[in-house]
Formats: C-alpha cells, sequence, structure tokens
C-alpha cells in the first residue's frame, strides 16, 4: 500500500533522514519507532507532502506522490494526525471534526462517517458543542483522531498520540486503534510507549540517526536484547 526507498529529507537544506526504507501493507498497523531526534516526524511529514524529499521515492497504492501537494495526499486517502492534537481551540469539537472533511463534498459519506467516529469515541460526541480548548488533555487527543477520521482514509498516520496521557487514557487510546483497524483503516503509528506499540503492531521499523536502522514482527523486536538497549532505550 505505501513504500518508503531511500527517503532523504530535512529542513533548510539540511538533511534529517537520510536512508530511511519502509513498507505498509493493507490493513496493517505498523510501528514506526526510535529514541527522540531519529527523524520519525521528519518521515512522516515528507510521507504526507509537508515537507519536499530530497531524494528517494514515496510510492502509495503504486503511484509515486513525491512533491504532491499535502491536500492532494490527503484526498488520495492518507490522514495524518500530528504530535500535539493542534485542534483548533476556539472551536467546538463538532467543528473540529467537520474541518478534517473539508474535501469530503459527498453530504450522505460524510454524515456516515460522523456516526461512525460516534460509535467509535462516544465522548466526543457527549462534548459536540463544547470549545475545544475545554477539554482534558485525553478528550483532545479522542478529538483529534476522529478529525483524522472525518477525511474516510484509507491510511491514518498517528504520530506520538499516547504522549502526555494519563496511563489510563493510553490504554484507551490503543484500544480505539485495534478498533480503527479492525474498521479496515491501515495505520502508521509513530509512539513513545514502545511497549504498547509493540502490542499492537503488524511490523515494525526502528530508525536511528535519520534511517531504517531496524525491523521486524514485534515479537522479533521486543525480544531482541541489542535492539532493546541499543534503538529502543529499554
Amino acid at each position: 500500500m505505501l513504500e518508503v526507498k531511500n527517503l532523504k529529507a530535512g529542513y533548510g537544506g539540511t538533511p534529517v533522514v537520510h536512508r530511511v526504507n519502509m513498507r505498509v501493507e493493507e490493513g496493517q498497523i505498523v510501528g514506526l519507532m526510535g529514541s527522540n531526534g531519529a527523524g520519525k516526524t521528519t518521515s512522516l511529514r515528507a510521507i504526507v507532502g509537508l515537507i519536499e524529499p530530497m531524494e528517494g521515492e514515496v510510492i502509495y497504492k503504486g503511484e509515486k506522490i513525491n512533491n504532491t501537494p499535502p491536500h492532494k495526499i490527503a484526498a488520495k486517502g492518507i490522514s495524518m494526525v500530528p504530535e500535539g492534537k493542534q485542534l483548533f481551540g476556539k472551536m467546538s469539537v463538532q467543528d473540529n471534526l467537520l474541518m478534517g472533511a473539508y474535501l469530503v463534498r459527498d453530504k450522505k459519506k460524510k454524515a456516515d462517517t460522523l456516526e461512525k467516529v460516534y460509535e467509535l469515541f462516544p465522548r466526543v460526541k457527549e462534548r459536540l458543542n463544547q470549545m475545544a480548548e475545554t477539554l482534558s488533555g485525553g478528550e483532545q487527543q479522542m478529538v483529534a483522531i476522529a478529525r483524522g477520521l472525518m477525511s474516510h482514509p484509507d491510511m491514518l498516520i498517528l504520530d506520538e498520540p499516547s504522549l502526555g496521557l494519563a496511563p489510563m487514557l493510553v490504554d484507551e487510546v490503543f484500544k480505539e486503534i485495534k478498533k480503527i483497524k479492525a474498521l479496515g483503516i491501515t495505520v502508521i503509528l509513530v509512539e513513545q510507549n514502545l511497549h504498547k506499540t509493540l502490542e499492537i503492531a503488524d511490523y515494525a521499523y526502528v530508525l536511528q540517526n535519520g534511517e531504517t536502522a531496524m525491523e521486524g514482527l514485534p515479537g522479533e523486536l521486543a525480544e531482541n536484547e541489542n535492539i532493546k538497549k541499543a534503538y529502543l532505550g529499554l
């Protein structure tokens, strides 16, 4: 579904990642892991068109999408939930959700997606008329993920969805990610909570110093002592 080949990308002409390779099959949850500064978010930003790759290829459903504007990539079925939620705080929860559906012209499709989001996140439905900035951190994260689903994506990219949340809320977020996969949506998950990621992922990649240093099945990575010490900081 998605293939990243020898990706090189960065900011102001300075590369942050220089040899990232990964493959995501349809219907999978794929973990993208590594320490802070390894290049995880930069890789995601290059995939969704927020920065232009300097070298390499990003191929989605057989089509090279390098240098494609972000809104066109979103229209192709990729949605990204950025780190830090980035909600419109002065807008209601409902308006935040509708902002996620700005590319959806079909009113019935938009309404059906809203209903699915309400089923997935009942608490979001309860807070529809509340200003986003007044929600708790956990509720804001739920709204951010729900907004990402409103574009009716085939692939959802989540950047640190459990960051700053209490342990009970972290468990809830990971349960919701499994439910999203059950809907047939492919997920790329960047997370600091490595144990939880390896529990739900189908496959995982580890970045170090801007390149893909290791990949494999979650069970293999979790049991490898050298990987835990060198790459996962465990």
